[in-house]
């Protein structure tokens, strides 16, 4: 057996692995493990990770929380060991934490989807003896989790040989840790309605190409709302891209081809320079065909943008899904090609509220001495997200006399927008 290698210290897990020790260990798991780990992947498996006279549960709750994705094992008698349901369950609790940056991608050994959703009497028979010893509601907490990975769209074994597999989910894994996840702010007003229209729109359980639009005025959260449904979804498709600033970055020496190169690389398609936009229109055509892809074109002013980065459905697979953030609503009418469009209305008075009483005081709403500058604050910004925001934070530790001038300065604006905002203030 090859000699054990150590975690490096100070070096946070990548990849949980989740496995029955007596079913895989010494043969799948231990393949398995062996590519991920010569990928470069940080892998965490607690037959040899654990460091002596350290409390298993503590430090398996630690490489969870460390860990991005999750690699649950279903083997035969996966079900009948409690430790395996724990970390099963807490797999979940922590994908559900992480807001979209943590994923499951689950490995069917030898059992099938039936098993673990528990349509079949393998894994039901284990939780109905675990329910002899164990409380009602860890069982039930068991049963849930099994249920929720028995529908994510895993990996069988079958017929394939272990080092070929191995091989090729080592390549998924490391693409997936590729994504980089949008940084949301920390203060996020989340517009739970915004953020489920959009994802009717996107309707990702659709198999067609879909082209979806979101336009609104400058400031109004147009990214924002991109950002956190990229978080969302990236980890349902093959590869992922969000180019930001498309606006500004075409317009720069050789903007398009750029933006080209970097939609390719994000997608996992390095194939050197771009001789020109024509170059990259077919080398994206000829590549992306078959691959289900999630791209972002972030800030389009220019329906050309999107002919060369995006062109129109034929150029992607299946289920794949564009979104666009544009201020005008014209850039989406594409040739050829329908666009599904949302349009970002103002914040309604509380949550606006709220926004700019996060940036102003760090809380939810304003001390009541604050509350009818606030409102009147509030009021002249238009109820615009980046507005409330850049005011917020001009007024936090200012005194009222400083308020009561920024506000007047601001009450001249007839009709707000973000740069004329900016002016004043």
């Amino acid at each position: 057996m090859a000699p054990k290698r150590k975690r490096t210290s100070g070096t946070s897990y990548q990849v949980f692995l989740s496995f029955r020790g007596p079913d895989t260990r010494q043969g799948f798991t231990d393949v398995l493990y062996w590519a991920l780990t010569d990928a470069g992947i940080h892998v965490f498996r607690d037959n040899e990770e654990i460091r002596k006279g350290e409390d298993i549960g503590e430090e398996i709750l630690r490489a969870i929380e460390e860990s991005r994705i999750f690699v649950p094992i279903f083997s035969t008698n996966y079900a009948s060991s409690k430790w395996c349901l724990i970390e099963l369950a807490k797999m979940f609790e922590s994908k559900k934490a992480s807001i979209g940056k943590k994923i499951i991608l689950p490995i069917f050994y030898d059992v099938g989807a039936r098993d673990v959703k528990l349509k079949t009497e393998l894994y039901k028979g284990a939780l109905l003896i675990h329910g002899e010893k164990c409380s009602h509601r860890e069982v039930k907490q068991w049963k849930m989790a099994l249920r929720k990975a028995g529908t994510i769209k895993g990996w069988e074994l079958k017929d394939t040989g272990y080092g070929e597999f191995a091989r090729s989910f080592a390549r998924v894994v490391s693409m997936k840790l590729k994504v980089k996840h949008k940084c949301v702010t920390d203060y996020l007003v989340q517009r739970d309605d915004q953020v489920e229209a959009l994802m009717e729109l996107l309707d990702i359980e659709s198999s067609d190409v879909r082209f979806v639009g979101i336009h609104g005025m400058g400031g109004i959260g147009k990214t924002t709302l991109a950002k956190l449904v990229f978080n969302k979804l990236c980890d349902r498709f093959d590869s992922c891209s969000f180019l930001a600033d498309v606006r500004e970055s075409s317009r720069q020496h050789k903007g398009i081809e750029l933006l080209q190169k970097k939609l390719l690389g994000d997608l996992g398609l390095r194939l050197g320079e771009i001789m020109d936009v024509d170059d990259g229109i077919i080398r994206m055509r000829e590549r992306l065909a078959h691959k289900k892809v999630l791209i972002v074109l972030d800030d389009v002013d220019h329906s050309n943008q999107i002919q060369n980065l995006a062109g129109d459905a034929s150029w992607f697979g299946s289920g794949s899904r564009i979104l666009i953030t544009t201020r005008d609503q014209s850039v989406l009418e594409i040739r050829r090609q329908r666009v599904h469009i949302l349009e970002v209305e103002k914040m309604n008075p509380e949550e606006a509220l709220r926004l700019f009483s996060l940036h102003a005081f760090d809380k939810d709403s304003p001390p009541n001495r604050y509350l009818t500058l606030t409102q009147k604050a509030v009021a002249s910004s238009g109820r615009l997200p980046l507005a409330l925001k850049l005011i917020g934070s001009l007024l936090r530790d200012k005194r009222s006399k400083e308020w009561v001038d920024t506000i007047k300065r601001l009450e001249r604006i007839l009709h707000p927008d973000v740069q004329q905002i900016l002016a004043v203030v």
